[in-house]
């Protein structure tokens, strides 16, 4: 029997986006187009000339065709002038064309850039909580289709669905006053038909866009899980589970493909049938004007180039307005990420923190993930400046919490929690931040070089300043015995060196960044003895001086720390140093004799 467990992937219903409308788009993009406002001129006076040129064609090969036909009977004779004039209006209309697309393309580009920055930083501003509930794949395909949405609309909006529109109007013009009225209303008629059938038929289709949409995210999201956890499936020999799952996502998205290419050949069918009944209804008033003479051979080839001219951009449009929905779809949600507001911000009046003893304190302090599920409860505690105060309890008590809660990674429900009587809800995040360096438990590096992965504590550290941390991390006989020494890449998240060397090079950062609080969550509890005396060693050293947070498992790293609060389901139980609360002989002692007989 097969087990129900499934890890989900985007099992869930289809979010009901609400549709960006075209003009709340052009507000939101039309400050990216001013920023490079010469080019957006130039490029539209291109467009200008492009479609004048362009609409001019027709005109001068009906004078080349009467020509000719006038001068038939005459041997050799060519209008050479009407030739050169035909060609040179044919590479003067694909020149400005070309033109015109060189100059805006910096402009679509900036915006790309922009853009995707600018949703970039807002990721970073969201909390934590997102990010632990996020799937990156998924993330990172609404980015990517999102940027390239803007650039399909910012293009293709200005210079395809515009000039058509301006074309369109301008040979109804045209047929009207050159011929009798039922050129300009057939011409009339199909275009609104076809515009009509396109909008119909695009707007059901869009169903099937956003559900392929979603399905490829979605197994982007599992292939790209499954890969980060390569270790975790081989350790259960689940390499077959593993596919048959990803598989099961990739028919998903197959079928929602298929659906939206049966869906889009009905469309293009639909549309090639309007303008083949249109073409072939002009073309016969035309021929049947040449017959009875009330047309001449040029007008006939006049109302065809003229039809070909409307038609053939027509037929774009309506792949434009297809892509155009689909680039619509793609937008909205990455502007969904942009609308979501981050859960912790920076109040208006916001000051930088000033930190110059370092002294902590928690006051009455009440905190829940879930408002059903409180974890920490009237919490409150004091560290004094340059004290070394370690956390201990059983797991699930609140101990990391509290760590992230003075990073402000999420804000209190109740109670206050303050840096040298700054409260630190009151001061911006970025500077509060910069005065707290932490070790966690389990530290994560950048698939980079060692060297950059230490630097990353300051970016703007010397040579010299990056080689004495890693002096006092104990990491210089490490990086000497690699044949790449410092420039070893560490591979993704670090997986090429060990726990304990991850700890040293997390250690090294964290010296490099030189705060004046320190905070360690843990940050030896998966290492053996060995390396956890070296660690120790090495923490010691860069706790002098500086106020320290330790979230300690295990007792026996925490001895000589100044004061030891005892934490049980959220709550203070007891205080004091290792020997008095030995001596109380509280929970404090019953976790000691619990670990010592292990040990």
């Amino acid at each position: 029997m097969k087990s129900s467990a499934r890890r989900s992937f985007g099992q869930h219903p289809i979010k009901s986006y609400k549709e960006i409308e075209f003009l709340a788009l052009f507000k939101t993009l039309w400050p990216y187009l001013l920023i490079h406002k010469t080019r957006v001129v130039i490029a539209m006076l291109c467009l200008v000339g492009a479609i004048a040129v362009s609409t001019a064609l027709p005109w001068a090969l009906k004078w080349l065709v009467d020509d000719l036909d006038s001068n038939v009977g005459k041997a050799l004779v060519i209008p050479l002038g009407f030739v050169l004039l035909y060609g040179g209006m044919r590479f003067a209309s694909v020149f400005l064309g070309e033109l015109r697309d060189s100059v805006f393309s910096r402009v679509t580009e900036s915006a790309m850039r922009k853009v995707g920055l600018e949703v970039f930083n807002h990721l970073h501003k969201l909390e934590l909580d997102f990010h632990l509930s996020r799937q990156t794949g998924g993330i990172s395909r609404d980015i990517d289709r999102g940027t390239n949405g803007i650039n399909f609309m910012m293009r293709f909006m200005v210079f395809n669905i515009l000039p058509t529109i301006v074309q369109l109007a301008i040979i109804i013009v045209i047929l009207l006053l050159a011929f009798n009225i039922w050129f300009s209303l057939i011409t009339f008629i199909c275009v609104v038909s076809y515009i009509v059938f396109s909008v119909i038929t695009t707007e059901w289709r869009t169903g099937f866009v956003k559900e392929a949409n979603r399905l490829d995210s979605q197994s982007n999201t599992r292939a790209i899980d499954s890969l980060l956890n390569y270790e975790t499936v081989k350790y259960f020999n689940n390499e077959a589970y593993e596919a048959e799952q990803y598989n099961v996502n990739l028919q998903a998205w197959e079928q929602a493909r298929v659906n939206n290419r049966l869906s889009l050949a009905l469309l293009n069918s639909g549309q090639a049938l309007i303008i083949g009944i249109g073409l072939t209804a002009m073309m016969y008033l035309a021929a049947k004007g040449v017959v009875d003479g009330s047309m001449t051979l040029g007008d006939l080839v006049m109302v065809n180039a003229y039809l070909l001219q409307l038609f053939v951009p027509l037929g774009a449009l309506g792949f434009i307005y297809r892509e155009i929905r689909r680039a619509m779809s793609d937008i909205e949600n990455m502007f969904d990420l942009l609308k979501r507001q981050p859960g912790v911000e920076d109040l208006p009046q916001a000051k930088a923190l000033e930190v110059h003893q370092a002294g902590i304190e928690f006051a009455n302090v009440d905190f829940a993930y879930q408002p059903e599920r409180p974890i920490l409860k009237n919490l409150s505690f004091n560290v004094a400046p340059g004290n070394k105060v370690a956390i201990v309890g059983p797991s699930g008590s609140g101990k990391s919490t509290i760590g992230r809660l003075l990073f402000r990674f999420y804000d209190v429900q109740s109670g206050s929690i303050s840096i040298d009587q700054q409260a630190i809800n009151q001061v911006q995040q970025l500077s509060l931040r910069q005065q707290i360096g932490v070790v966690p438990q389990d530290t994560v590096l950048f698939n980079d070089t060692i060297w950059n992965n230490i630097a990353y504590g300051r970016p703007e550290a010397t040579d010299e300043e990056i080689w004495q941390a890693i002096e006092m991390a104990h990491l210089r006989a490490f990086v000497s015995s690699l044949p790449e020494g410092v420039e070893t890449i560490v591979g993704e998240r670090g997986l090429k060196v060990s726990g304990g060397e991850k700890q040293r090079i997390a250690i090294a950062r964290v010296i490099l960044k030189n705060p004046p609080i320190l905070l360690f969550d843990e940050a030896t509890s998966a290492l053996d003895s060995a390396a956890e005396r070296s660690i120790l060693q090495a923490l010691a050293e860069i706790a002098k001086q500086r106020t320290t947070l330790v979230i300690a498992h295990r007792l026996s790293t925490i001895v000589d720390a100044d004061n030891i609060l005892v934490i049980e389901q959220g709550e203070l139980v007891e205080q004091g140093t290792h020997e008095a609360l030995l001596a109380a002989n509280g929970q404090y002692a019953h976790l000691w004799h619990m670990q010592q007989q292990k040990d």
